[in-house]
């Protein structure tokens, strides 16, 4: 089973970071012992002096090359992800992915209805590549602007309306479709480094989000456990 992450900022991680990307492989190590590949086009971390994906320095610097694959970008979003996931599917031969996308679509580029927009060209063109992939999504998650910001927190609550609607809508037999659930014990102050991105404890609580709903609703995998390092 071939997994390809994609995301934005909190996904890619910068240098210096561990990354959910790495609790969920180590999540994946531990209950599809061999039985699993991390897929995509992308390896690296972003390096805030290069302004640019160019660094290998991960935390543990044994996370093996091959489980650092992605498909994630500083300052990317639905919309730059909806038309490259289809020739990334074919390339990679992916069979699940795991998305966390929308906070800056909301921020920098699109409202919350052109945004959902985006998330049904994304999934069309990933089915268009291969027919019977998976797919879990993550809504919007709590972060620094949404607490002073009242028109922004809007347009991200309303998003997690319609993306919640929109796996409703395109959920299928052939193609499952999952709506991950944001814990609510996630914390500003303790689950991120600056009110966006998550520092280790929010990394733990991304990957568990992701691990849960796959194990309750597919039986893959197992429950996550938080794992030291």
């Amino acid at each position: 089973m071939r997994f390809l992450f994609v995301g934005d900022s909190m996904t890619i991680g910068r240098a210096g970071d561990w990354t959910w990307r790495y609790r969920m492989w180590r999540h994946l190590e531990a209950t599809l012992p061999g039985g699993f590949e991390i897929v995509g086009p992308r390896t690296g971390l972003y390096d805030p002096a290069a302004d640019a994906p160019a660094s290998d320095a991960y935390a543990d610097p044994a996370f093996p090359a091959p489980a650092r694959r992605h498909l994630a970008g500083w300052g990317e979003g639905w919309l730059h992800m909806a038309p490259v996931v289809g020739e990334t599917v074919a390339a990679t031969g992916a069979d699940v992915l795991l998305v966390s996308l929308g906070l800056i679509d909301l921020g920098f580029y699109t409202n919350s209805d052109q945004t959902e927009e985006n998330v049904r060209a994304f999934v069309a063109a990933a089915r268009a590549a291969n027919p019977r992939v998976r797919v879990v999504l993550l809504p919007v998650i709590p972060n620094v602007r949404a607490t002073y910001d009242a028109p922004f927190a809007a347009e991200c609550a309303r998003f997690n309306e319609l993306l919640a609607k929109a796996v409703a809508d395109l959920d299928s037999a052939a193609s499952p479709l999952l709506l991950a659930t944001v814990p609510e014990s996630y914390d500003l102050q303790e689950d991120t480094y600056d009110g966006t991105h998550p520092g280790p404890s929010g990394e733990h609580k991304l990957a568990a989000a992701f691990a849960g709903a796959m194990h309750q609703a597919w039986g893959l995998g197992g429950p996550y456990v938080t794992r030291r390092g």
